[in-house]
């Protein structure tokens, strides 16, 4: 017994003990959305008054949704079966766009971007870390092939036109440089070793033989038993080899030799058709299961479905007294015809519909007449008090019926299959049957459709005399269709470059600068932490500052959550232009380059600096534009940035400014906002530490969302220094006080602090920090020459979000519950002096 348990673990039962892990951790996050969903349908649908519940409602159930969007994740990432995949995928996308919009929920709530819910969590028992946005990883390994492609394409673009000399390197700490040295030097030194020791062995035998044969010669007999050796080995196999293909005849595992020239073709066609089969494999055999299906189940589909549509035919003739008329493809054609239910039952639903309308009609029109004897010389009252007597209730869903039918799927198909024995879990060729099975019927349904429809006409015309109404609406339906022709033409937008091809365009886009390459920088290395007490300040009447985990949260859900899914990005609240405002140094153009990273977005360049003496006059900056949106809907998702965006919505341009030409974008920058649709996975960004000097009415038009991204608060800076430090080849002792760091450089941004560490960490400092540690003063030092983020100026950022739509919301809102407030302690106070 002990030694069956020291056997090894073969690959298959490895694979089957992680697929097993992932599968549980699978199972719990359907529990979850499943209990998600019974609360969703209690909860939501009740109008609620009390604000501070309904936020309390909100916040849970994001919370709750982000783990069951953690799980599946991770789920997803690692599981191999195909079908599983797709079916996770399916709820992945429907949990990432209900996020989306209890997040838009909770923003309307609150007037504010920015949520504080440490209570919440605290009772929940979780970590900050908990509800970290995690960004799914098939946003890049659907795409890797693409974007590696369209890597390499950039970098020869550049280098021909001369705007990167070489090609970009890997940054290589100085730890793994000695690294790789003394691999290589190991390596060489073992290489060397071997051939000299190779070298001896050969002498030492070379010397062996010709002692030997100086001492006997060579022998006539061994050379005889060599040859017999060799000889009587190969005979043998041959026999061998006979007696198995005669076994496996008599067997009848084979064929004899004359039926095998007799069927060469035939195995040769087999063999192909195999080798056809074993690549169809790799492509998870969907084409050829397909055609199978259409081959051998496409007659009996398309007599089936025409007996069953001439069957109806005759039903409603023998019912009704006429031939129905065929349903449109808008309709659904057949599929219409297909209902559970009898010709009889049919009729009398019509009946009883044409009923209800008649009815309906006259209860509106009486309750027209009472609403006009009552609003006879009364004002109509505003809906915002109605709303506020009826309480808050939840917006309707895109995405509840996307997990409802996942997770309906998941019950009916997984939950309870036995996989026991599925130790490969790649795919599941019955599942694959049935989705492709319901393809075909599909597309057989439209041929029967033609087929039946003419038949039907056919009919009419033989049995009842009657003419096709296609023969009369024919006319009317072309003059129709000149008309919305016409109408359709000016309303579509014009191509300006329609000879031109996508690669053309984007290589004169890269050559003049407009599209760049993004850094590789991932969201995670936008190093802070999560504030602890938002809620405590919130109660005592203070606005907590925003911290650096709240702004790369938003910078997830408006950015790269979107991006990254097509059916997220259609179905979720549209985010089409995002700002990013902050003083200079805490990250903005990181950011930037984070979403492009995450999502392998391509990024364009519109800065005003960037487009000036470019493309000049109306028609180029026209064309400009068109060129740029023309690529980024061909290669999305994309993100279009413009740095120092407050310069094209100035109030007054500089002298020095006016060759730039910075509000060249002013006026055409909205139609392009415009142009983009809810398909498009294109997103403006733009990047300001200035944006008081911008119009507030047309700057938040353009931008519907602003982040302001403040400095550093303590505890994000502790953890950046400490993180840049080791970053730059630092090491962290005792005599470095981190803690007195983070103390002193309040006021500094993350920029700062990364200069302040760069210009310490020289490589004369880092060769000496072996005998000579890091010491605080050596950051204190070179920290002092930088000029801080001063309170005057973060006040100004506050007085300017004050003026943006949502800040004057929160303004507004907060004056009212101080209103509210006073009105609750007059009211107690009047009651005590009653008494």
């Amino acid at each position: 017994m002990d030694t069956a348990h020291n056997l090894p673990v073969t690959e298959q039962e490895q694979t089957y003990e992680t697929n097993h892990t992932y599968n549980k951790m699978w199972t719990d996050a359907q529990k979850d959305l499943d209990i998600q969903l019974r609360r969703e349908r209690e909860a939501f649908l009740q109008p609620e008054k009390d604000r501070v519940k309904v936020f309390n409602m909100l916040a849970t159930s994001y919370i709750k949704y982000m783990q069951i969007l953690r799980k599946l994740e991770m789920a997803h990432d690692q599981l191999i079966h195909r079908q599983k995949r797709t079916v996770i995928r399916q709820v992945l996308d429907g949990v990432i766009g209900r996020i989306l919009e209890v997040k838009k929920e909770m923003v309307e709530l609150e007037n504010s971007e920015f949520h504080y819910i440490d209570n919440i969590l605290e009772d929940l028992k979780l970590l900050p870390e908990d509800i970290e946005v995690p960004i799914p990883r098939y946003f890049i390994k659907e795409k890797v092939e693409v974007l590696q492609q369209r890597e390499k394409i950039l970098d020869q673009i550049l280098l021909n036109a001369g705007l990167q000399t070489q090609k970009p390197l890997k940054a290589m700490t100085f730890e793994e440089a000695i690294k790789i040295i003394q691999v290589a030097e190991r390596a060489r030194q073992g290489r060397c070793r071997a051939a000299f020791m190779k070298q001896i062995y050969l002498e030492e035998k070379r010397e062996r033989q010709t002692k030997l044969q100086v001492r006997t010669g060579p022998n006539p007999d061994d050379a005889a038993t060599c040859i017999q050796k060799v000889w009587r080995g190969y005979i043998q196999r041959k026999k061998t080899e006979k007696m198995r293909e005669e076994e496996m005849i008599f067997l009848g595992m084979s064929l004899p030799p004359h039926h095998l020239k007799a069927t060469s073709v035939s195995q040769m066609h087999t063999g192909q058709t195999n080798a056809l089969q074993g690549e169809v494999q790799e492509r998870h055999e969907e084409v050829f299961i397909k055609d199978k299906l259409r081959e051998t189940e496409g007659l009996n589909i398309k007599e089936t479905l025409q007996d069953q549509i001439s069957q109806c035919f005759m039903e409603c003739r023998h019912i009704i007294g006429k031939f129905p008329d065929y349903p449109t493809e808008e309709a659904g054609g057949s599929m219409a015809i297909f209902s559970q239910k009898t010709p009889e039952q049919v009729a009398a639903e019509l009946a009883a519909k044409e009923e209800m309308a008649l009815q309906k009609k006259a209860q509106k029109g009486k309750k027209e007449k009472e609403e006009k004897e009552k609003t006879k010389g009364k004002k109509p009252q505003k809906t915002g008090k109605k709303e506020e007597e009826e309480g808050w209730k939840m917006a309707p869903s895109n995405f509840l019926s996307i997990m409802e039918e996942g997770n309906s799927q998941y019950k009916a198909v997984w939950q309870n299959r036995d996989e026991r024995w599925d130790f490969l879990q790649d795919h599941d060729l019955e599942l694959i049957k049935e989705e492709k099975r319901e393809e075909v019927e599909e597309e057989i349904r439209v041929q029967v459709d033609e087929l039946m429809q003419q038949k039907l006409e056919n009919l009419k015309l033989a049995v009842d005399g009657e003419k096709s109404d296609k023969q009369k609406k024919g006319r009317r339906s072309e003059k129709k269709k000149k008309m919305t022709m016409r109408k359709k033409i000016p309303e579509m937008e014009e191509d300006l470059t329609p000879d031109r091809t996508i690669d053309s365009l984007y290589r004169e886009l890269v050559e003049e600068g407009l599209l760049i390459k993004a850094k590789t920088v991932n969201l995670s290395d936008y190093v802070g932490e999560y504030s602890y007490l938002g809620t405590a300040l919130r109660q005592v009447d203070v606005e907590p500052m925003p911290s650096l985990a709240d702004v790369r949260q938003l910078i997830a859900l408006y950015g790269i959550l979107p991006l990254g899914s097509q059916t997220v990005h259609e179905k979720a609240p549209l985010v089409k232009a995002l700002l990013l405002a902050g003083p200079a140094g805490v990250g903005k153009k990181m950011l930037v380059h984070a979403i492009c990273t995450e999502t392998g977005a391509n990024l364009f360049n519109l800065s005003a600096s960037n487009i000036a003496g470019k493309y000049p006059g109306k028609n180029g900056l026209q064309m400009m534009l068109h060129m740029v949106l023309k690529v980024a809907k061909q290669l999305q998702p994309s993100v279009v940035w413009i740095g120092e965006t407050e310069k094209i919505f100035s109030k007054a341009v500089p002298k020095a400014e006016e060759e730039m030409n910075p509000k060249r974008l002013e006026k055409i920058l909205p139609k392009f906002l415009k142009a983009l649709k809810a398909q498009d996975r294109v997103l403006l960004v733009g990047t300001t530490n200035r944006p008081f000097d911008a119009n507030v009415k047309p700057f938040c038009k353009v931008y519907q969302k602003i982040i302001l991204i403040p400095r550093p608060d303590y505890a994000s800076r502790f953890v950046l220094w400490k993180h840049i430090i080791l970053q730059n080849g630092g090491a962290i002792t005792n005599l470095l006080n981190v803690s007195c760091l983070a103390k002193v450089s309040d006021g500094f941004t993350q920029g700062h602090i990364v200069q302040a560490v760069q210009a310490v960490l020289s490589e004369l400092r880092l060769l000496q920090m072996t005998r000579k540690p890091l010491r605080t003063a050596e950051f204190m030092t070179s920290l002092a020459r930088q000029d801080p983020v001063y309170k005057e100026e973060e006040e100004t950022f506050q007085v300017w979000y004050a003026k943006t739509p949502l800040g004057k919301a929160r303004m507004r809102a907060l004056a009212d519950s101080e209103k509210a407030g006073k009105g609750k302690t007059k009211e107690g106070n009047k009651g005590k002096g009653t008494k």
